[in-house]
């Protein structure tokens, strides 16, 4: 493994591995105003979600690490302390990715991008029409993390009015469907990501109950040379193993006659076999079901 020591890297290398190891990063498209009433809008990945309650978030405008400069919309913030975060979806990014030119203070963005400003109703930045979420915000508090080249300014920002498009609503719970956004993250370099279609998936979350674990596991599954460390994941995340009635049903049930039928004279290739079952079955969500396979011959 390459291990290295901030300290002896220059900034844009320490910069590079981690902006290509720390990603998808979600954006913040922050629009926001100086004193004289210019606006401005760009992107920012150093960017997330901290509290609902107050609903918060912070982004940081870092430094130029070429000139070690502060960014016009960390300048903005300071003197109007309001900003309008807006969320990047698929269809915006290419005129989020014009906007973040370092145009000379007091050029509009918003015009350079081809963009549509909307007046928001709480604070003085106007929002992206565009964007399918669009986030009002007060600043509350800017930490400066240093003054060289790169370093970064936490803009932390409260949400006082949240506006989302209803194209992205699931029409059933009229929240917002995790397909329809189609939101993009950041990578490393030219690199972004897309988060939609194949590339969602879901893990289910231990929020109600407690898992067993993968040290419960029983030895076979938890040494096996087919499962992997997600596959234990999901497996150590039951409640409970099933019970020997529900398993000696599930072998009954003829579901997996043909492996018994092929390798039953053979426990190690039947049981290699089952586990390659197992895995397909996790990998489709179905963790029940797989427990039943691997409990099949024990």
């Amino acid at each position: 493994m390459l291990t290295l020591d901030p300290k002896d890297l220059k900034t844009a290398q320490v910069h590079q591995y981690l902006l290509h190891a720390i990603a998808p990063r979600p954006i913040a498209f922050a629009s926001t105003i100086d004193a004289d009433g210019n606006v401005n809008v760009s992107p920012f990945s150093f960017f997330n979600v901290f509290s609902a309650n107050p609903p918060v978030v912070i982004f940081s405008p870092a430094r130029s690490g070429r000139t070690g400069q502060t960014k016009n919309t960390l300048d903005n913030v300071r003197v109007v302390p309001e900003v309008v975060i807006n969320i990047v979806n698929y269809d915006l990014v290419q005129q989020v990715s014009l906007a973040s030119t370092e145009y000379p203070k007091g050029v509009n963005e918003f015009v350079k991008a081809g963009l549509t400003e909307e007046p928001s109703l709480k604070v003085k930045p106007p929002r992206v029409k565009e964007s399918p979420v669009q986030l009002e915000c007060v600043v509350k508090d800017i930490v400066e993390l240093g003054t060289q080249g790169g370093a970064g300014n936490l803009v932390i920002a409260e949400v006082v009015m949240i506006h989302v498009s209803e194209n992205i609503l699931d029409p059933e719970t009229n929240m917002i469907d995790q397909h329809k956004i189609d939101v993009v993250g950041r990578l490393g370099g030219d690199w972004y990501s897309r988060n939609s279609g194949a590339s969602l998936f879901k893990v289910a979350k231990p929020l109600t109950t407690i898992g067993i674990g993968v040290d419960q596991l029983p030895a076979y599954i938890r040494n096996s040379k087919v499962l992997t460390g997600n596959h234990l994941g999901q497996l150590g995340n039951v409640e409970r193993l099933p019970d020997e009635e529900a398993v000696l049903h599930y072998r009954n049930s003829g579901a997996i006659n043909e492996a018994f039928e092929m390798y039953g004279q053979h426990r190690e290739k039947l049981e290699e076999h089952l586990h390659h079952i197992a895995a397909r079955l996790l990998d489709e969500g179905n963790v029940n079901e797989a427990w039943l396979v691997l409990m099949a011959t024990h």
